[in-house]
This record gives structure tokens, sequence and C-alpha cells, in this order.
């Protein structure tokens, strides 16, 4: 009979210290699901639009730092609203700067999910992953193998949703500075895309109409993205054939 792992009430602070935040993102998600629904949505940009262009005129800077910061906290806490904040950028900003800053906003808004969740369990589970045998180390060697091709993919696939392309790279031991740098560049592609369609917002206000957000599934905007998702897993098929000629 094997001991028991022993625990002291100092290494369960811990452990519980470690876990607050990623608690606190789960806990703000769902009361921001519940309560921020109605707030977060085309309707109320419709209902605002007059008052942001106003304060954006006014005070642009100002706009800027509090717009990248909104978007900051609705993906680092996975509030509704991401889709809305784009199309929000686009239409205060233009497609560009507005898609610099729906990036900007996105990235660090992830790379803060991405430290909560390493923080409280990714570093354990990336060691006993290591550690284990089998299917599950075969798993993590082949991530390790393809870091960055993974990345990029799980970034240009539109089927992947972005908390997921957030939380997994932290629990599978992914250095930060790699995170960080496929998220900014793997993202750019549909961020263009919806603040192309937040920039034309102003066109669809006069019509009483809403945007189409499934553009991003048209063939003349799918097409290239899916290109770019073969180029990133191109690496990896290629290490596959060299495997199977032992090369």
């Amino acid at each position: 009979m094997t001991d028991m792992p022993q625990t002291t009430p100092g290494t369960q602070g811990s452990a519980l210290l470690r876990r607050l935040p990623l608690f606190a993102i789960v806990v703000a998600a769902l009361l921001g699901a519940f309560f921020l629904r109605d707030y977060l949505n085309f309707d109320a940009l419709a209902r605002n639009r007059e008052a942001l262009i106003a304060f954006r005129d006014a005070h642009y800077a100002a706009t800027v730092g509090l717009f990248i910061a909104a978007y900051i906290v609705i993906v680092a806490f996975s509030l509704p609203g991401a889709t809305i904040a784009t199309l929000t950028g686009g239409f205060l900003f233009a497609t560009f700067p507005g898609a610099l800053f729906n990036v900007t906003g996105a990235t660090l808004g992830a790379i803060a999910i991405f430290l909560a969740a390493r923080w409280g369990l990714g570093e354990r589970l990336a060691v006993r992953m290591e550690s284990s045998g089998g299917a599950v180390k075969k798993i993590k060697d082949g991530i390790d193998e393809n870091q960055w091709s993974m990345l990029f993919l799980i970034r240009l696939v539109p089927a992947v949703p972005f908390f997921v392309a957030n939380l997994v790279p932290a629990l599978v031991g992914v250095p930060l500075l790699r995170f960080a740098i496929s998220t900014f560049l793997g993202i750019i592609p549909g961020a263009v895309v919806y603040t192309s369609v937040g920039a034309g917002l102003g066109d669809v206000f006069a019509k009483g109409e809403t945007p189409n957000l499934g553009i991003i599934f048209e063939p003349q905007i799918l097409l290239p993205i899916l290109g770019l998702c073969l180029l990133a897993a191109l690496p990896i098929a290629i290490k596959a054939l060299r495997g199977k000629k032992g090369i």
C-alpha cells in the first residue's frame, strides 16, 4: 500500500491562491452572460452611436484608451460582446487603426486568461503530462514539436472558440512570448474582416439593418483564411511525412 501525498494548510492555501484568478474569470463570465447580454449587443451600439461618436470627437486619445481597456476586460473575463466590441472598433476608428486597437485589446485580454490558467493549473498539469507515459505524453510531445503551427491554426480556424484557444496553450506549457506573438498575428485576418464590417455600420444604421456577421464564412473571405490555415499546417504535414519515411 502506497502512502498518500501529504498536504499542509500552507500548500492548500497556496494552491487556492493560485486558482483565485481563474475562479474570478469563471464567476465573471457566468455573471456577465446573465447580466450583460442586454447591454453588450448590436442594439445597444445602435442606440448609443451618436453619444460614442461625440465623445470620440471630443476626447480621441481617451476614447482609444478606454476602448482598449474595455476590450481587455471583455476578453479577460470572457464576457459577452467581443464581436460587438470589434464592430465598435471599426465604427469608431475605421478599419485602420481600428483593427490595430481591436487586436491589441484582444491579445492583452488573451494573455490575462493565459496567465491565470497557467498560474492556477497549467504549470502543474504540463509537468504531469511531461512525466506521464503512453498516449498523453505523445499528445504533448506532438504539440511541443509543432507549437508555432498549432498556435496559428487554432487562431486562424474560425470554428475554434477564442476562449478555448486561450486556455489550451496554457495547459500544455506554451511559453508566454510565443503565445502572445501567435495570438497577435493569428487573429489579424478575422479582426480585419469584422473591423471593416464595423467601419461600414454608418450605412447599416441609416438603413435600419443589421450587419452580416456571417461574412467570415463567405467564400471570398473564408478561402483566403483556409489558405493561411494550410500554410500553418504545412510544417506539421512535412514532419509527419518525414517520420513515415524515416528521414
